[in-house]
């Protein structure tokens, strides 16, 4: 007699394998960008066209999916137009004080623009513009800055694509100072170059893209939004804090209906900041909840760690020869310390694959201590990524290198003399 299988049993095992094909089903059918544009597959399961995850300080890619791909950035865009502004001021061209008389190219913004409602013939400081384009991504103050820099927007586009070429920004083709169209591309690997060069050049942005809100004029009914939800201070803000990061004080987000939502991001967490690009995801929200997984997965997985020390001798530059001394060499060391990120728990190896040091004629005592006469080169492969990754430290002198006295380097020079007749004579034998 065979034992009749219990029907409630056997329904009840059908459904939980339909359940696991509903769950699997859903997750593939999750994992689209806007408008329902197919993500791009990744190991964190991130639903985004393109992304990327880069240490701030060496610009180590931590994490990639697609990051070369030239897409439309949206607003991400008026990073460059930040870029530029922040270099007319650092370099006296403009000050943030000074007031701008808008011009009516810049106030012709459309109604579905992100815009302060300025008008022609509007006077405004740079920095009120600025903080409007930063905080608000107004394209109406985005435009007076421009034009103001260049005269047209077109002639300050020409600007930006000039400086992407100076910059090495390889995939930028930029059509507008606002990113309002899709003409205007770039990769997410260029845009994080250019927020590593924002902060790397122009720390005092963070001052800016770090804001809140900021009320911009006297009138107005309310202040303009931070559109970074993302922001660590968001915590305080009961309809964002589900959205804050802690440690997060930018950069920019982006949105059109060909770009999707995008977000260039970063965050610091004691000594460790990251850069973040998402392009492509589905909603608003969205692209700060995957741009938290890039983070989590940053924080959770990697640490610095420092595979040479700083004024480490290196076992084949030792001395470096000079002119004049009092000793015919200096010895030197390492300047600063080589450091990577690396998965925790491992060690990291390193290889030295060049050294440089100036030569005698150029190294002519007296030399001071801590002076730079040369470089060496190491390379890290990363064992998961087999990226290759290059560090170059200068070599310093360790000791005061004194001037010979004229007694010295005459009987020196009588010695050399010798020395290389002796030379002479033995060679032609």
């Amino acid at each position: 007699m065979v034992r009749p299988v219990r029907l409630m049993t056997v329904i009840a095992a059908c459904l939980a394998i339909w359940m696991v094909v509903l769950s699997l089903g859903s997750t593939t059918a999750l994992a689209v960008g806007y408008a329902n544009r197919p993500s791009t597959e990744n190991a964190l399961g991130l639903q985004v066209k393109s992304a990327i995850l880069m240490e701030a300080e060496s610009g180590q890619i931590l994490f990639d999916v697609n990051s070369d791909e030239p897409l439309p950035p949206a607003s991400m865009t008026k990073l460059m137009t930040e870029y530029i502004v922040l270099k007319e001021i650092n370099e006296g061209r403009l000050k943030w004080d000074q007031t701008i008389s808008v011009t009516a190219e810049a106030a012709d913004t459309l109604p579905e623009e992100s815009q302060i409602f300025l008008a022609a013939g509007d006077t405004h400081t740079v920095k009120d513009l600025y903080i409007a384009m930063a905080v608000g991504s107004a394209n109406d103050a985005t435009r007076a800055l421009a034009t103001h820099i260049a005269g047209t927007e077109q002639a300050f586009v020409d600007k930006m694509n000039e400086m992407a070429d100076e910059l090495g920004l390889t995939t930028a083709v930029f059509a507008s100072a606002t990113g309002f169209e899709d003409t205007t591309v770039i990769s997410a690997a260029d845009l994080a170059k250019l927020a590593r060069l924002i902060l790397t050049q122009y720390p005092e942005f963070l001052e800016y893209s770090s804001m809140q809100d900021y009320k911009f004029r006297e009138r107005d009914a309310e202040p303009m939004v931070n559109f970074n939800w993302m922001l660590g201070s968001n915590v305080n803000k009961s309809g964002l804090k589900h959205l804050a990061y802690e440690g997060v004080d930018g950069m920019k987000t982006g949105f059109i209906n060909s770009a999707g939502y995008n977000f260039t991001g970063t965050v610091k967490k004691g000594d460790l900041r990251f850069i973040s690009v998402v392009m492509d995801t589905a909603t608003m929200s969205a692209r700060f909840i995957e741009t938290a997984k890039l983070y989590d997965y940053g924080y959770n997985t990697f640490e610095k760690k420092t595979v040479m020390a700083p004024k480490t001798v290196v076992e084949s530059v030792k001395t470096v020869k000079i002119k004049k001394g009092k000793k015919k060499t200096v010895p030197v060391v390492t300047e600063k310390d080589i450091t990577f990120m690396v998965k925790k728990g491992t060690e990291p190896k390193i290889e030295l694959v060049k050294s440089q040091v100036k030569s005698e004629d150029e190294l002519v005592a007296p030399i001071a201590v801590g002076t730079v006469v040369g470089t060496v080169t190491y390379n890290y492969t990363d064992p998961e990524t087999n990226q290759k990754l290059e560090h170059t430290v200068n070599l310093i002198t360790t000791e005061e290198a004194e001037k010979a006295g004229w007694f010295r380097l005459m009987f020196r020079a009588i010695g050399d003399f010798f020395a290389g007749l002796f030379n002479g004579i033995v060679n032609l034998f």
